[in-house]
């Protein structure tokens, strides 16, 4: 295990990092804007394993098992623009406000993070400027210019969740996350109960707040936008063959919400 040097100042990022903003299908006519905040598992070279062995920063800890997959196929099913973070969690949370306690975490779970403990400010900041606010630039680019040219846009956050927590099982196979919309939700709980053969989640796992989480009130309800976070179980997305039967149901269910809001004239005709 290596470990970083939490006190350093210099850039974090280098020539042979990856860049932190991964986008799929940009040119997508979807009104659909999907984005993902823990899609990747990458961690800067400067900063080495964070002090974790493999088998950690393989677990969900780390990322959204299986999203990346769903995101990819669900963004080409639908002609969707895809905006997701390339690094993981356990550098920054880019679906955490800055101020909250698990925005850089010391502990996941039950997983103490050394390469996250005595961060100094300066290092700290490196991480936010370099991984957390190119990401966030990036989508809030996309929705001016999006707005700007008419486009309709509706913002879809794609998560997944582990299926037992701290000992606890989970029973739900997907869950809507929301705060405030009252348009987007209510078509996606009906789309996905209307499966037959789904468990699903209202608020559940986890429900939105402005406390908890970033991507949806800053990106959706501050602009006023039409939102919604999904999560997947992860063990229903851990291979190929979930990844892209999640995408396909997805897709299907989100071709009907398309239909159902242009009736509504909630989106263009």
């Amino acid at each position: 295990m290596v470990l970083s040097d939490t006190g350093d100042t210099s850039l974090l990022l280098g020539g042979e990092d990856a860049a932190p903003v991964v986008e799929e299908n940009p040119l997508g006519r979807s009104p659909f804007l999907l984005t993902s905040d823990h899609f990747g598992r990458a961690i800067p070279r400067k900063l080495g394993d964070l002090g974790l062995p493999e088998s950690e920063l393989t677990r969900h800890i780390a990322w959204d098992i299986g999203i990346a997959g769903v995101a990819r196929a669900l963004a080409a099913h639908l002609d969707a623009h895809l905006i997701a973070q390339a690094y993981s969690r356990l550098v920054i949370d880019c679906n955490r406000p800055l101020d909250a306690p698990g925005s850089i975490p010391r502990i996941s779970e039950a997983t103490i993070i050394p390469g996250n403990e005595g961060l100094t400010r300066e290092a700290a900041q490196a991480r936010r400027r370099e991984v957390f606010d190119p990401y966030h630039r990036r989508v809030t680019e996309v929705i001016d210019r999006r707005l700007r040219e008419g486009i309709p846009t509706v913002l879809v956050s794609l998560h997944s969740f582990t299926p037992v927590y701290a000992g606890i099982k989970r029973p739900w196979h997907v869950g809507t996350l929301y705060q405030s919309d009252p348009r987007l939700p209510p078509l996606l709980l009906k789309g996905l109960r209307a499966q037959g053969d789904l468990v699903v989640g209202d608020n559940e796992p986890y429900a939105v707040s402005n406390e908890t989480d970033y991507t949806i009130p800053v990106h959706g309800e501050a602009r006023g936008l039409m939102n919604t976070g999904i999560e997947i179980r992860q063990d229903l997305i851990a291979d190929p063959a979930g990844e892209a039967q999640w995408a396909e149901r997805l897709a299907t269910i989100f071709g009907e919400i398309e239909a159902t809001l242009r009736t509504q004239r909630l989106l263009p005709a």
